[in-house]
């Protein structure tokens, strides 16, 4: 018997995706070499970036802590962060009760450290202490987070903190307004400086983080408009002493 060629079901035309998804398999059949050992290829050892060649690209810091002060503060103040350089450490509790009571703060969110426990001693407002587990909603309810960090950086008006300096990865996130609590000797001009810091004070026993915070959190991806606060604190606010 003849079948009726009519009667066949139309063969199936294959899509864009199905073309695509084609095209990946047949591909997936050839193995990729590895990273480097392309035939013909004989590629450098990776090299570390050198001082010179952070010289290169950023800009220049003068010698003396004034200069480093100087741009620190206007790299800061481009960054939309607060900087306040304090003459001595007795004027740290007066200017955190001044910034409290302008903002009506009601509780804060602190790890344990020299500058933040005489820090909300002083403030004598509810702690949310990040090392009793507390949890995200804790410090998100919370009206500003203080931390003590490990380096301020002049060339890039950055805040180093780490998973040790800054009581973890959630302090400086959550909490609507991050408060920095940093001394003079760690106001350094450049990226290796800060590394060198890093490296002094920890040794090869590194942090599990390390984040450079540069102003507080800010996109612009929507129509070119600047928006703070969108993947963290809206307020960022430096005093060394």
């Amino acid at each position: 018997m003849v079948e009726d060629p009519a009667s066949q079901p139309a063969p199936r035309r294959m899509s864009e995706r199905d073309n695509i998804l084609a095209r990946i398999r047949e591909a997936l059949k050839v193995a990729a070499p590895a990273p480097g050992a392309h035939p013909g290829t004989n590629p450098p050892a990776p090299t570390l970036p050198t001082t010179a060649d952070f010289e290169r690209v950023l800009p220049a810091v003068g010698p003396d802590f004034e200069a480093r002060v100087e741009l620190f503060r206007k790299n800061a103040a481009e960054l939309r962060a607060d900087f306040h350089l304090l003459s001595r450490p007795e004027e740290l509790e007066p200017a955190l009760l001044a910034l409290a009571k302008a903002e009506g703060w009601k509780k804060v969110a602190a790890h344990k450290g020299t500058m933040t426990d005489a820090a909300c001693r002083a403030l004598t407002l509810p702690v949310c202490p990040v090392e009793s587990g507390a949890e995200p909603r804790d410090m998100e309810s919370c009206d500003a987070g203080l931390s003590e960090c490990d380096a301020l950086v002049a060339q890039t008006g950055s805040v180093l903190v780490t998973s040790r300096s800054a009581g973890g990865r959630a302090l400086s996130v959550l909490p609507p307004h991050h408060v920095v609590l940093a001394r003079r000797e760690q106001l350094v001009a450049g990226l290796p400086d800060a590394f060198a810091l890093v490296k002094s004070r920890y040794g090869a026993a590194y942090p599990s983080m390390i984040s450079f915070i540069t102003g507080p959190s800010r996109t612009g991806d929507i129509e070119r408009i600047l928006v703070l606060g969108a993947h963290g604190p809206r307020k960022l606010t430096i005093f060394c002493v």
